[in-house]
């Protein structure tokens, strides 16, 4: 559905709109998350859907960031058309957010799903405050 149909959807840059409406890639190593290790969740830059958790983020050192897991339910997985790779969509908007990946045994999980950073937003943990 195009993107006008949706108004709760964030409005989106033309590069944000190249990769995730258009199935683009980043270039690699030039996104914000690819190092980013603080607490918090990773949410679709155009809907908002929760995708991610920081737990899961590991360094692939591939150029993106990478996730051994989603948080359940949330990504779509899409055999390419080459059958080569998986790619791999938000489940509530249907964005681009990259490709998954198995059997390289970078952690227990032996997943890597690797995102563009282009299609995240980063919402950090807030600390619970303790007793004044």
């Amino acid at each position: 559905m195009p993107e006008e149909q949706h108004p709760e959807w964030r409005k989106l840059t033309r590069a944000e709109e190249r990769v995730i409406a258009h199935q683009g890639t980043e270039a690699p190593f030039s996104g914000e998350y690819e190092h980013n290790a603080r607490p918090g969740t990773y949410v679709c830059k155009r809907c908002g859907t929760p995708l991610y958790r920081s737990d899961d983020k590991f360094d692939a050192q591939c150029g993106w960031p990478a996730f051994d897991q989603e948080i359940p339910g949330m990504v779509r997985r899409i055999s390419d058309r080459d059958g080569m790779r998986v790619e791999i969509r938000c489940a509530k908007c249907d964005g681009h957010l990259g490709h998954v990946f198995s059997g390289e045994r970078f952690t227990p999980k032996n997943t890597r799903h690797c995102v563009n950073s282009i299609s995240l937003l980063f919402v950090p943990t807030v600390p619970a405050s303790g007793p004044p």
